[in-house]
């Protein structure tokens, strides 16, 4: 195939992005998708191939770019031209009609007409444009000087990189809200529960930790949203109100709330206010409050605002819902991860339009801190208006000498004894074979990046450990053709190749087994490290925390992780059953091995998608001849290679003077 022109490429690359902003634009923005995913995916991966064959041509606004940015070591700060200021709160609708009364004393003839809004609960940011293109993201900070947060503002799809409409001055900032929908806060919540790390009180500090992450990639994976509702220059955009400013940014390419609402006077505005006070757990993000502004440009100037606030705007805040009841019991939940979570069993009560009948009570350190017990009078609340959790007890309704709850010794689901490790709030079940943990852990084991077992998905694996097949990694081992093709949707064509794959998986390296044991703390490379030190797997069962800390890459909390893994009686005796079938007696090279490899030394990146290996397995291949995978191009690195849509790796590699290789001259090297 010709190779296209540089010029025709610029063109339809142009051509392309233009389509791709407007598809952006009616997808996220507008919630009306214009095209079918297909035709849409079609546009990006014809983008994505153009730009890799002419990487002199990627720009940083660049519908591809929006996770193109490295990690950083820290943020930049940033100076406000104008100060964002706070708004005052309101807690009632006579300090509503207060809020009037005041500014009817500073401006008597004046006729007051309002723009009210919801009030989202997230975190405001600033967003610069110059010549129609995002330049600057911000937070807020203390109103005077936030970060430049840029790289993790552009992978908030619903901010536009470029402006829909250029007819907009050359500089232009507008400001706005990022926040986090009330799906996404539930699933991270959950995530981090069953992580036994802390979760997050409420969506606004989710949202506001997704944008303080150092990595652009962690906080593309949170899924952010925005809305704009303001700029610092209004009269730049010939509004002469606040509610003509709401449809003008609509106009350019912002995503505007939708409920704004122009409201004659303050009667009005206590309607809405009440209207939405009713109707908030209806929408699918979360709203705290309306926020309530004077329309005219010209009043809210004539009014001005103090050290600390405008006077022209003010903040209704919803009332936060929370009810008394009984907690029952307390029982302990088994998280697919191991974790032990304490679990309130209430009497059942209706908070925000649902019925709670249970809570999360986290760990043991937060019982005690509210001192929280069997039989008392709770008062419980929803985190966020989702998450019902306990917020105290009513000490002074408690009868009797009420227990004091302790997590038991014994995990719940398998009898295994229970650790805490030191630094850590959560209790944990260590065990490989905790039936509440198989299912999760068996997944883990199969995956590509460890046993590659392939056919033994999530579906497959549900239904081994239903029937009672497989309760732990080394009954894979002794499965037999018959009871494998008697499972629904198998057959015995699906049951030999299954059996064929798990057969296979017995020669992957040491490295693999150690990762897919799911020991806690230890990924890949810290896998790769402790076969390099332990090649043989009794040694490593046998190692002190010490022994494993003289390590450099080992800290203490991998080594303790390692070390209660190993302690665990049925994880031994799961690993002695693996033994005898001889999974993990093929030990990858080793130290000496791979200093003499034919990359030793090498440092690589890789960038894109590859065609014929994951990025896992082409690092590993790397690794296995003495090369050192890299996450980020530096002048240190020796070779970036780049599959499909390269990004901005492959730009910095081109100024630092970094050789670019091809897959293919990659595999050569192999």
């Amino acid at each position: 195939m010709n190779r296209m022109k540089r010029s025709d490429a610029k063109k339809k690359i142009e051509k392309l992005r233009k389509a791709i902003r407007h598809h952006d634009y009616l997808y996220y923005v507008k919630d009306s998708p214009g095209i079918p995913d297909c035709d849409y995916d079609r546009l990006y991966r014809e983008l994505i191939s153009l730009e890799k064959q002419f990487p002199e041509l990627i720009t940083p606004s660049s519908p591809t770019q929006r996770v193109g940015g490295q990690a950083l070591k820290e943020f930049e700060s940033f100076r406000h031209q104008l100060p964002m200021l706070s708004m005052d709160n309101t807690y009632s609708e006579e300090e509503l009609r207060e809020f009037e009364e005041r500014n009817r004393r500073l401006l008597p003839e004046a006729r007051f007409t309002y723009t009210v809004e919801l009030k989202i609960d997230g975190v405001s940011v600033a967003l610069i444009y110059k010549n129609s293109e995002l330049e600057v993201g911000a937070t807020r900070g203390d109103g005077v000087t936030g970060d430049d947060v840029t790289n993790n503002i552009k992978t908030i799809r619903s901010i536009p990189l470029q402006l829909k409409n250029r007819a907009v001055p050359p500089e232009l900032e507008v400001r706005g809200e990022v926040y986090i929908d009330k799906a996404s806060f539930a699933r991270i919540n959950l995530q981090r529960e069953e992580r036994g790390e802390p979760v997050y009180a409420n969506p606004r500090n989710l949202a506001a930790g997704s944008l303080k992450q150092l990595n652009p990639a962690v906080t593309a994976g949170r899924h952010l949203k925005s809305w704009v509702y303001s700029t610092s220059q209004p009269l730049v955009l010939s509004c002469r109100s606040h509610f003509q400013l709401l449809k003008r940014l609509e106009e350019i390419g912002f995503r505007v709330e939708p409920h704004y609402r122009l409201c004659r006077d303050m009667d009005e505005v206590i309607e809405y206010c009440r209207l939405w006070q009713e109707k908030k757990n209806e929408l699918d993000y979360m709203v705290d409050g309306m926020a309530v502004k004077v329309d005219s440009y010209e009043l809210q100037q004539e009014l001005g605002e103090t050290s600390r606030s405008p006077r022209w705007q003010i903040a209704y805040k919803f009332p936060a819902e929370r009810k008394p009841t009984r907690l029952k019991k307390i029982i302990v939940q088994v998280g697919r991860l191991g974790t032990l979570t304490p679990v309130a069993e209430l009497s059942p009560v209706r908070i925000s339009g649902t019925i709670v009948s249970r809570a999360s009570l986290h760990n043991q350190d937060e019982i005690d801190r509210k001192d929280i017990r069997e039989g008392d009078m709770v008062l419980v609340e929803k985190a966020g208006e989702i998450i019902p959790q306990v917020v105290m007890a009513l000490k002074e309704k408690r009868t009797g000498r009420p227990k004091k709850f302790r997590m038991p010794r014994v995990c719940p689901a398998c009898g295994s004894p229970v650790v805490r490790p030191e630094g850590e709030v959560a209790y944990r079940c260590e065990n490989i074979s905790c039936p509440a943990q198989i299912r999760e852990r068996l997944q883990h084991f199969a995956s590509r990046t460890a046993m590659n077992i392939k056919g033994l998905g999530l579906k497959v694996i549900e239904l081994l450990v239903e029937r009672g097949l497989v309760s732990d990694p080394a009954d894979l081992y002794h499965l037999s053709e018959a009871k494998v093709a008697a499972l629904p949707r198998m057959g015995k064509k699906s049951a030999e190749n299954l059996l064929a794959e798990i057969e296979e998986s017995k020669s992957r390296s040491l490295e693999r087994l150690i990762y897919g044991l799911g020991i806690r703390h230890v990924g890949r490379t810290a896998a790769r490290t402790l076969v390099g030190e332990y090649p043989k797997l009794k040694d490593l069962e046998q190692a002190t925390p010490a022994e494993l800390e003289e390590i450099s890459e080992i800290g203490p909390v991998m080594a303790d992780s390692v070390r209660l893994f190993f302690r665990n009686d049925r994880n031994r005796k799961v690993l002695e059953r693996l033994r005898k079938v001889g999974v993990g007696r093929t030990v990858g090279a080793g130290r000496a091995g791979r200093a003499a490899g034919k990359l030793a030394g090498k440092t690589f990146v890789f960038t894109g998608a590859l065609k014929n290996y994951t990025r896992e397995e082409a690092e590993e291949l790397a690794v296995e001849r003495g090369g050192r995978p890299s996450s980020a191009v530096s002048k240190k690195t020796d070779f970036v290679v780049v599959g499909e849509n390269p990004g901005s790796k492959a730009v910095k590699a081109k100024e630092l003077g970094v050789k670019i290789i091809s897959e293919d001259e990659f595999k050569s090297m192999l």
